[in-house]
């Protein structure tokens, strides 16, 4: 029995271009997902109290907190002329992406990532070592929240 190696066994380039792509809702993905380290980051980066932060940006739902999503705009809210303006303070789900468990396969990673992150296959070869690390990182993050 031969075990499947992973299409990324290789590594996998990217590179963010700032293209802003990934911060608008592509319908699949909803919510942007907040721990607490993640609104407290935000909130010292926006040199504001967490619970300003809170109030202000986030609304909760089913006990989980998230960024506030305009139903007229599916754009976050932080991103500014294609950017994202607090990108030092940007939560777990936006820091690991494109290396989400839920991509990481040949068909998704075509169909949901590559297929609009012109980021893919440039810049930085990062290893599968390294992959799955951040996929780690926002798996643990998104079972915090039952996702």
């Amino acid at each position: 029995m031969s075990i499947k190696r992973p299409f990324y066994e290789d590594g996998l380039k990217f590179q963010c271009q700032g293209s802003g792509n990934c911060c608008t809702s592509h319908g699949e993905f909803g919510f942007v997902f907040l721990t607490l380290e993640d609104r407290r980051r935000f909130a010292k980066h926006l040199n504001i109290s967490t619970a300003a932060f809170t109030r202000q940006y986030c609304d909760i739902k089913d006990g989980v907190w998230h960024l506030k999503e305009d139903p007229k705009n599916p754009d976050c809210m932080f991103l500014k002329n294609k950017r994202c303006s607090t990108y030092e303070a940007r939560p777990t789900q936006c820091r690991t992406w494109p290396f989400w468990p839920e991509v990481l396969n040949p068909k998704a990673w075509k169909s949901e990532v590559a297929s609009f992150c012109p980021g893919i296959g440039k810049g930085k070869l990062w290893s599968k070592e390294e992959i799955e690390t951040i996929a780690a990182e926002d798996a643990e993050n998104a079972s915090r929240f039952g996702t």
